[in-house]
């Protein structure tokens, strides 16, 4: 696995979730799995083993000393890549001025390590790359290591967590990456994307399969509408595109054992949900009406997420009979909306600008139902963690929200406008009304299972498929 984060060393959203999930269950199913990450400032390498020193990376005139150290977490071996100058920072990305301006060098010298741990550490049968910070692997094996027989026959998987995010660079930037214009890569049929360096784009050229974390998400990319201008590459790869849904932990996300939420509850026994919705209630500072429903969100508050809609459709909202609980941060359009709405409806809105794990388990424990309205979302696991909760989830249906929820679990609607949220929002509240079909949708929620189990099988069978033709 070639992956910018994982949890539990360092984590800003899915990817790590996925990353830090997967490997130890592939492990348990008898792989040998290790993951070259980037050694960020929060990562403690105090006592771990150096298991390559001063790695020296030359990327066009410019040289990068790298060190690796190992660490381990459920039977998976981490390679923690360090090299201070560029990883020892505020964020994994970037700080509050934005996206840090030497990413593609932070993530060039990162690919460019990996690659060479392959050949001086640890070979594999399989290269798993994840994201566009990593698709520099792909690339860099059909270019400067196309000739190196330690890499023959290694196949590589590049995932796609969000299509969204490509890895956009200017032109000038290749020799920067190691990719001088000798190599003649900036073509319509390889890197050249409207103009820029897309390592996306490469990477989706380069690997010898591609997937996403979903099915439907797998499909929705090869359209126009959701392909972020790629949909014609994707299309050209024909059946090496394929979609698997993502997992989760259900050691972290169970009602029945979760010590972050006040009361544990069950399929069997659901008396603790309601002891759940009083503590969220009051943690939020919210008027203690217990019959009245509480609409939970954690998310980050951007566009894709469905805010422009929830904005859109806020008047109509508020007078519904509801109370509205919001964890998350993000686009200050959006944290101006909802502070706004919040002073105007001080007792039916709820709201935490912040990042708080502890929180979002109160809210998938104490909320009746969840809401995700997103333009488009490659898997999403909130909606899955919701299941468990017995928290009904209101999603659009696009990507992994389609795949997941269906009628007897929670409420869908298609086309993305406020009138049709709104919709699929009261016929959610008429149904919280009737309390028999209610608790019948939140047992049927809580009795599906989307452990990792079943999506490692299907990435081992992957796996074995590219091991099997060498790529």
């Amino acid at each position: 696995m070639v992956a910018s984060e994982a949890t539990p060393f360092a984590k800003t959203g899915g990817l790590a979730d996925v990353v830090g999930a997967l490997s130890p269950t592939l492990s348990a199913r008898g792989a040998e799995v290790r993951v070259a990450m980037p050694r960020y400032r929060n990562i403690d390498v105090r006592g771990m083993p150096l298991v390559y020193q001063d790695l020296r990376v030359w990327l066009g005139l410019d040289l990068h000393t790298v060190n690796v150290y190992q660490a381990a977490d459920r039977g998976v071996v981490y390679y923690l890549v360090d090299c201070p100058p560029l990883y020892d920072r505020e964020g994994i990305y970037g700080d509050a001025a934005g996206d840090y301006p030497d990413n593609h060098i932070r993530f060039a010298v990162f690919s460019y390590a990996a690659v060479t741990l392959a050949r001086h550490v640890f070979r594999p049968s399989v290269i798993h790359c994840h994201d566009w910070q990593a698709a520099l692997v792909p690339i860099y094996l059909h270019t400067l290591f196309v000739n190196d027989p330690t890499y023959l026959g290694i196949p590589v998987l590049l995932t796609i967590h969000n299509l969204g995010y490509q890895g956009l660079f200017p032109k000038e930037t290749l020799p920067e990456m190691g990719l001088d214009h000798g190599l003649n890569l900036f073509r319509p049929d390889c890197l050249e994307y409207f103009g820029k360096v897309g390592l996306l784009k490469g990477g989706i050229l380069m690997s010898d399969a591609v997937s996403t974390v979903s099915p439907a998400y797998a499909r929705e990319i090869q359209t126009p509408k959701l392909g972020f201008g790629l949909d014609g590459v994707l299309r050209s790869r024909g059946d090496a595109v394929s979609g698997i849904l993502n997992g989760v932990d259900y050691s972290e996300w169970d009602p029945a054992t979760d010590p972050k939420i006040p009361a544990q509850y069950s399929v069997e026994n659901l008396a603790g949900k309601r002891v759940s919705k009083a503590a969220l209630l009051a943690e939020l500072g919210l008027p203690g009406d217990l019959e009245r429903p509480v609409i939970g969100m954690v998310s980050r508050l951007a566009g894709q997420k469905g805010f422009d809609l929830i904005e859109a459709a806020a008047a109509g909202l508020m007078k519904e009979d509801l109370t509205l609980a919001v964890l998350g941060c993000g686009d200050p359009k959006y944290q101006a909306f909802l502070k706004a709405l919040k002073a105007e409806h001080p007792d039916k809105v709820g709201l935490r600008i912040a990042y708080d794990d502890v929180l979002a388990h109160k809210i998938e424990g104490g909320a009746d139902i969840f809401l995700m309205p997103s333009l488009y979302e490659p898997c999403g696991l909130n909606q899955i963690y919701s299941l468990r909760y017995g928290t009904v989830p209101v999603v659009r249906a696009t990507g992994g929200l389609d795949d997941t929820i269906d009628g007897s679990t929670g409420f869908k609607f298609r086309e993305y406008t406020a009138e049709a949220l709104l919709a699929a929002i009261r016929t959610a509240l008429a149904a919280y009304r009737d309390r028999d079909r209610w608790t019948e949708m939140m047992r049927a929620g809580m009795r599906k299972d989307y452990s990792w189990t079943a999506s490692a099988a299907k990435y081992a069978a992957l796996y074995q498929r590219l091991s099997d033709r060498g790529g």
